[in-house]
């Protein structure tokens, strides 16, 4: 099943980048040895482009989102993002910026099961103290966009995987971030699903500007994306994007 909505068209000569990362560095003690992650990777993610990143399990895929969204630090290294060097404030402050400025999407969808679709959705727009009437309808708009209107007190586990990624899409959106991290989002859905999902993401993401880092193992979702970066033994870089259409 192809992915839709492919825009490897985009420019970004002359764009300011949203995300700059330079000489990043992580390693793990592990066993009495060092595990080297990430070994001074530098790249840049520029405003509303999507970016696939590869790379084998383990080899620091998840661990390079957590250090672009301040929830982890490096060892060495610079990570920049919407002009705030996350790398030289404080938890604190990393926590209030990823709360305001930084949305999730992950594989297994992260709804808490005790909150109805509503209170999910909502829950980054309480977090950063920007809940009111107005918010609230923009949420159940958004709601709407992803094909769930009318479904806002179902809980959770009433939902198919899909409807739940749609919540979760929704959930990552609904306080307009600057930059929107998923970590496979695709990967624990049937291939025409994660299909719908990604097309729906791009498109949401696309429509406020917001770039887009999606994690992944599938070569379908790389060849959507603007851009390819990929992890191999520590060293991240760019690789050509293929263009196969049918």
């Amino acid at each position: 099943m192809g992915y839709p909505g492919a825009m490897n068209d985009l420019s970004t000569s002359g764009t300011v980048a949203l995300v700059r990362v330079e000489g990043l560095s992580k390693s793990y003690r592990e066993g009495g040895h060092d595990h080297v992650i990430l070994s001074d990777a530098t790249a840049s993610l520029f405003r509303g482009e999507f970016v696939a990143l590869l790379g084998p399990s383990g080899s620091g895929k998840s661990t390079l989102l957590n250090l672009l969204s301040g929830i982890d630090a490096p060892d060495s290294g610079t990570v920049i993002v919407d002009g705030v060097p996350l790398t030289e404030i404080s938890e604190r402050e990393r926590t209030l910026f990823r709360r305001r400025h930084i949305g999730f999407i992950f594989q297994f969808f992260n709804l808490l099961p005790t909150l109805t679709v509503e209170e999910n959705l909502l829950l980054p727009l309480e977090l950063s103290g920007k809940i009111g009437v107005a918010e609230r309808r923009k949420a159940l708009d958004l709601l709407d966009q992803v094909g769930l209107a009318g479904r806002e007190s179902t809980f959770p586990d009433r939902l198919s995987g899909g409807e739940q990624q749609r919540v979760a899409v929704a959930r990552a959106l609904v306080h307009q971030p600057a930059l929107v991290l998923a970590d496979e989002p695709t990967g624990n859905l049937d291939s025409k699903t994660g299909a719908s999902i990604l097309s729906l993401l791009q498109n949401l993401a696309s429509d406020r500007g917001a770039t887009l880092l999606v994690v992944t193992h599938s070569q379908e979702v790389a060849a959507a994306a603007h851009r390819v970066l990929r992890i191999h033994d520590g060293r991240l870089a760019e690789e050509a994007v293929e263009l196969s259409r049918s």
